[in-house]
């Protein structure tokens, strides 16, 4: 089994801001953990895993990189007696397209780092100047092809719904980062959190986030088109740290805790739709896919009324036979 520990190291590692960041708010934490706490929770995590599990640290929240190269050795130094021992198999982190040369890979290659995930946001140069990124898709471009000669597993994260964005436009996005040869991807609405220039922008009504019903269209459409291209998507909306969940940081746009599923129900009942007919008795479906194919709150339970759902774990998940 895969598994992850995840490190979060808000905005540390980030001196720039972008119109839509607050990291407090988005990790839920507020200041980097220390070596101690660092050490603390990767063996809070291997207490709970098995020898045989496939586990990864990940750097996320701000930009790893973008710390001095004395602080990113001490935290991937922490980490490889881990490795040595064979109880975390690998390193991944997340980081800025800007920040990356090919001084920080040589160094990154040092210490067993895999997978290297770029916070690219937006193909568009009109969305990424408005939204303050202070990098240009060009730099995304050089970025991946230095990662990708390096030999690390290239990530490509996208938001949708950032000022000027349209559907189109992520739709753009999208199919760049498979052109990119992009490994795993991430797929983040925008959200209007406190105490950033989107906040602003929002209360001068100079911004609309994107409705709920709008952002599960968008990403419907944009995880089909990774799901073609046997991109694997590793996030679909935002992690619901406590801030947001509880609203204490959380203004406005399309959050809901269980976003993933409500994308994944819209994305079924359009398959239900094309390939039921009327005379359909049967569907033969894996068993992890139940619950999706029926949906959130049983939301396709009417395309399936009078209709046999047959569980088979020989039927590849993702696929069903309509009989």
């Amino acid at each position: 089994m895969h598994c992850n520990i995840p490190i979060f190291i808000p905005q540390l590692a980030c001196p720039h801001t972008c119109i839509f960041c607050n990291q407090k708010y988005i990790s839920g934490q507020q200041k980097a953990p220390s070596m101690l706490e660092v050490k603390e929770t990767i063996e809070t995590y291997l207490s709970t895993l098995s020898r045989d599990d496939e586990v990864e640290l990940a750097f996320f929240g701000g930009s790893f990189t973008g710390i001095s190269m004395e602080m990113q050795d001490k935290y991937l130094q922490l980490v490889q007696p881990y490795i040595k021992e064979g109880r975390i198999w690998s390193i991944r982190l997340s980081t800025r397209p800007d920040y990356i040369n090919t001084e920080i890979l040589d160094n990154l290659k040092k210490y067993n780092v895999k997978d290297i995930e770029l916070g690219a946001q937006s193909l568009d140069d009109e969305v990424l100047q408005f939204s303050e990124r202070g990098h240009s898709v060009e730099d995304v471009y050089k970025a991946t092809e230095l990662i990708k000669l390096y030999g690390f597993n290239l990530g490509l994260q996208m938001m949708i719904g950032l000022p000027l964005d349209t559907k189109q436009k992520s739709i753009h996005t999208a199919k760049t980062i498979v052109s990119l040869g992009a490994k795993t991807t991430r797929i983040y609405p925008t959200l209007v959190i406190e105490h950033t220039k989107l906040a602003q922008l929002y209360k001068e009504n100079k911004y609309k986030p994107l409705t709920l019903t709008e952002a599960i269209d968008w990403t419907k459409d944009i995880y089909k088109v990774f799901l073609n291209s046997n991109i694997k998507v590793l996030r679909v909306g935002l992690h619901p740290s406590k801030d947001i969940v509880s609203g204490e940081g959380f203004l406005a746009g399309p959050f809901h805790i269980s976003f993933f599923e409500l994308v994944l129900t819209e994305i079924w009942k359009e398959r239900l739709q094309s390939l039921i007919k009327p005379d359909t008795k049967e569907i033969i479906l894996n068993p992890k896919d139940v619950n999706h194919i029926v949906g959130y709150n049983s939301a396709n339970k009417d395309l399936l009324k009078n209709i046999k759902l047959i569980q088979n774990s020989d039927i590849s998940q993702g696929q069903i036979q309509v009989i």
